[in-house]
């Protein structure tokens, strides 16, 4: 079996875990992935026959931060007397996604090869899109089970169920429409254009407002990263202003849109406001469990505070896998217990305010080492991999998602971007051979054929 297909293969045990545990499995099922990814990973590197040495030193240079982010998650784990499976998981969970893209950009990669990753990433994406807007109308027909949540949030996708899977599928079914609508041009207008418009539907039929906030975010921050090229700043300016006029009329007078008003109360996001002070209180609560000046720089232990390991696999309110792990040597403090009990039942308690999310997480798991260490991973990919805007745009909605909950720690959604920037680097090096390979061949026959 190709290298290729094993990273397919190991994605899907990903992708499709959620729904398979949805059909009575066991919930290990979930954890499959942290095996799949770093094994295919380094059958990769071991196998590989590339010989292009930019490929090359990018393997290397991400290998080298992952192994650094490695020794702070252990030094912080030691410290904080933290469990061997808190250091394992919460490493893998925000390292696979970069173990992937290694495996990826690592293939010396031909046009057929590629086009397998193209259909059957394509495959996955519609697929989940497709499930996502028929879970809703079999929802409101009575023909799907519907859990405790709102109706909107069962709108899940190939993450059914999970908390926030509404907000992770419409994320995933955003990011895969819009690569497909920038990237395959090969495919006729009215395919992207349908695609696109579908995964906006899921989204709002999931009623995902942070996504839709975080994607304006995003394109503003590209904006700023344009400005030495001020044709395309422009473009994207205009396209900009146009997306939020035509963003505010619909607000105003379609449906589907009235939601996103709830958000519009300046007042609470002051210094003093209370989604402020909501927002901020996990740093608060973390800074009064500091025992030591070491804490400031390595945290308080993987897991052991409100990332997605600390905060809702393990922790006190939502700790679903707390009896799975604890025999294996889990830890935990109550620092989530403290969090959830001012979150829970306040007036505000939407997920786009939560006190539980990914930065603060790490910051409080591995300290400003280990926050330092996992931002160094995004710059050498930014650089190094990031050579389209799309990819760069891909980043900045991860970057920002993990200023809201923990999507940023969401291994499904985590591993479609690292895939969608992975392939775009590898279409856009084989274009730019193509090219070059045409360019030498005219100038040959130029040679050939000019007269003495």
């Amino acid at each position: 079996m190709s290298n290729s297909s094993l990273i397919i293969i190991a994605f899907a045990t990903c992708f499709f875990a959620r729904n398979i545990v949805s059909l009575g499995l066991p919930s290990v099922i979930n954890f499959i992935h942290f095996a799949t990814i770093p094994i295919v990973c380094l059958i990769t590197l071991i196998t590989t026959k590339v010989k292009n040495q930019t490929q090359i030193k990018t393997t290397k240079q991400l290998l080298f931060c992952l192994l650094f982010f490695l020794i702070v998650t252990l030094v912080s784990s030691l410290i904080n007397q933290a469990g061997a499976i808190n250091l394992v998981l919460n490493f893998l969970i925000l390292a696979e996604p970069f173990m992937l893209l290694i495996a990826i950009i690592s293939l010396p990669l031909t046009k057929e090869k590629l086009k397998q990753f193209q259909v059957w990433l394509s495959r996955f994406c519609l697929f989940h899109i497709f499930l996502a807007i028929s879970q809703y109308y079999l929802l409101i027909t009575g023909f799907l089970q519907r859990s405790d949540m709102t109706l909107a949030d069962n709108v899940q996708g190939v993450f059914y169920w999970s908390n926030g899977g509404h907000v992770v599928g419409a994320s995933v079914g955003t990011a895969f429409s819009l690569y497909y609508f920038v990237a395959r041009k090969t495919s006729p207008l009215w395919l992207r254009a349908s695609i696109l418009v579908a995964s906006v539907y899921h989204l709002l039929l999931a009623d995902a407002k942070q996504v839709i906030l975080v994607m304006f975010a995003a394109w503003f921050l590209l904006i700023i990263t344009s400005l030495g090229d001020i044709r395309k700043t422009v473009l994207y300016l205009i396209a900009a202003l146009i997306a939020v006029y035509l963003f505010v009329w619909c607000m105003q007078n379609v449906e589907l849109f009235r939601h996103f008003n709830t958000w519009i109360r300046p007042g609470i996001y002051e210094p003093e406001g209370e989604a402020t002070l909501l927002k901020t209180s996990s740093i608060r609560i973390i800074i009064s469990y500091f025992q030591s000046p070491l804490n400031w720089l390595f945290g308080l232990g993987p897991g052991h505070t409100v990332g997605r390991l600390g905060g809702w696999m393990l922790g006190y309110r939502f700790g679903r896998y707390w009896e799975l792990l604890e025999p294996l040597g889990a830890t935990r403090l109550f620092i989530s217990a403290d969090v959830w009990a001012i979150y829970k039942d306040h007036w505000l308690n939407s997920s786009f305010f939560s006190p539980l999310f990914s930065w603060v997480g790490i910051w409080g798991n591995f300290g400003f080492l280990g926050l330092g260490a996992y931002v160094w991973l995004w710059v050498v990919v930014w650089h190094r991999v990031c050579s389209s805007d799309f990819s760069k745009y891909m980043i900045l909605n991860v970057l920002i998602h993990g200023f809201i909950l923990t999507q940023l720690e969401e291994p499904g959604y985590m591993l479609l971007i690292a895939f969608l920037i992975g392939i775009r680097w590898h279409e856009l090096s084989l274009s730019k051979k193509t090219v070059l390979v045409s360019k030498c061949s005219n100038d040959q026959v130029k040679q050939v054929t000019s007269p003495p």
